[in-house]
């Protein structure tokens, strides 16, 4: 391997990044923005590994590691980081998922990737509902993991290609069941009740009783969680559902 030596890329205008070159004579740029991460892994070799990964790259800063939810909560109030790196699994005192959620209401900033071995559905929805910012498998490989986590701090999503895929699938199942979320007798209340008809003209124009009319449209509303009628309207415009 060739001996990297550093100097001064000679440019036409100031800048403040680091450049280093090959006896080629090739620039590299390097972005220097600090990185600082904790690592909460229950495995420790995995953990280890994790660590020695990061720390080995330029404007990343690990630090701590921590096999413990309680400990990693600690740090987070002492070093306030900018990424927690976590798995779904940690020792008895409390899970990846539960982790997460307490982390992002303690530090609402803080950006978290998932890195774990588990690619299962349950535990994929539970991190992203939770707050988890990314979600990568295990596996991968070192440049995968580099890169997830400095795509994160630039304002990214991170996805191993095949959880992408099963976010993509959960969204396409999701959008199923909304168009079947109501029935065609509730669709046709609430279209004719976008065009501002009363109970008592939905009674008349749909041959039932106003009595009947009331009991659609509160089914309507508890299946849309809305509280008005323009409140249901406006859900279930967004759901494509009107």
């Amino acid at each position: 391997m060739q001996e990297l030596r550093a100097r001064v890329c000679r440019l036409p205008r100031p800048c403040p990044l680091t450049y280093v070159t090959t006896e080629a004579a090739t620039c590299i740029e390097i972005n220097m923005v600090p990185i600082n991460i904790i690592i909460v892994i229950g495995d420790v070799l995995t953990s280890l590994n994790t660590r020695i990964v990061l720390e080995g790259e330029p404007g990343m800063t690990v630090h701590g590691a921590y096999t413990t939810g309680k400990d990693a909560l600690e740090s987070l109030r002492t070093f306030g980081p900018d990424i927690m790196v976590t798995n779904a699994v940690l020792p008895p005192d409390m899970t990846g998922i539960e982790l997460i959620e307490k982390a992002k209401k303690m530090l609402p900033e803080l950006d978290v990737l998932v890195y774990t071995s588990h690619g299962d559905r349950n535990n994929l929805v539970a991190a992203l509902r939770a707050g988890a910012d990314g979600y990568i498998l295990q596996g991968g490989g070192p440049r995968e993991l580099i890169e997830a986590v400095r795509s994160l701090h630039a304002g990214g999503a991170p996805l191993s290609p095949r959880i992408a895929r099963k976010v993509i699938q959960e969204f396409h199942a999701a959008s199923a069941e909304e168009q079947h979320l109501l029935t065609p007798r509730e669709h046709e209340i609430l279209r004719y009740a976008g065009k501002g008809m009363s109970y008592k003209e939905l009674a008349t124009r749909l041959n039932i009783s106003i009595n009947t009319v009331h009991t659609h449209i509160t089914k309507i509303y508890d299946k849309l969680q809305a509280t008005s009628r323009k409140d249901a309207l406006v859900k279930a415009r967004r759901k494509g559902l009107v």
